[in-house]
């Protein structure tokens, strides 16, 4: 079965890649800012929301297994988007620091223009209480931190040392709940069983 990743996230590409799984990529092209600002509902709905809009977007015209994934942070009682600079980042991190946030995750299956599978993940992520020069050398040294998904944190890397704890799936902080999609594509034929 044909397998499209509806994202153009490398994170997400690696994941499905280091797993041995076999797609194509196709991004989708939505507009999240329409979609987010007509929603209603909270963040995780919203990251649900938006990752099968991204996998309709596709499957409506392509055929195959279609595979939709987004993330959205959600810390004192609002979402975040991925920041638009550097600078913005860093001053997400340094609103964060000492304080707990959620990355809402949300990932669905489309097929000949329906969804056929949809899978929610909730993280809490503890940030620890650093300091501005670690910060400053977190941001000198982690890459592109722009693309690091909404948190801005290369969380596979130098970004753990950002946490005092995390709940949830390694893989839906990166941005794709691996485990809940591998055993769905197996049920359906597009992963070895």
């Amino acid at each position: 079965m044909n397998l499209i990743l509806a994202s153009g996230s490398a994170s997400r590409r690696s994941i499905l890649q280091n797993a041995g799984l076999v797609f194509e990529v196709d991004p989708a092209d939505v507009d999240e800012g329409a979609l987010k600002h007509e929603f209603r509902g909270d963040a995780a709905a919203l990251a649900l929301h938006l990752a099968e809009a991204k996998a309709l977007a596709v499957s409506n015209r392509r055929p195959g297994l279609v595979l939709g994934a987004d993330q959205v942070l959600a810390f004192d009682g609002k979402v975040f988007d991925k920041a638009k600079s550097v600078e913005e980042a860093a001053q997400r991190l340094a609103m964060l620091r000492g304080a707990t946030h959620w990355l809402q995750g949300g990932v669905a299956l489309a097929e000949g223009g329906e969804i056929v599978w949809r899978h929610q993940s909730t993280c809490r992520m503890v940030v620890r209480n650093f300091s501005d020069e670690f910060l400053k050398d977190y941001v000198e040294q982690a890459g592109d931190i722009l693309t690091k998904g909404v948190g801005a944190y290369a969380f596979e890397g130098l970004g753990a040392q950002l946490f005092e704890r995390v709940e949830g799936d390694y893989f839906a902080v990166l941005g794709l709940p691996l485990l809940p999609v591998l055993s769905e594509l197996r049920a359906r034929g597009a992963a070895p069983s």
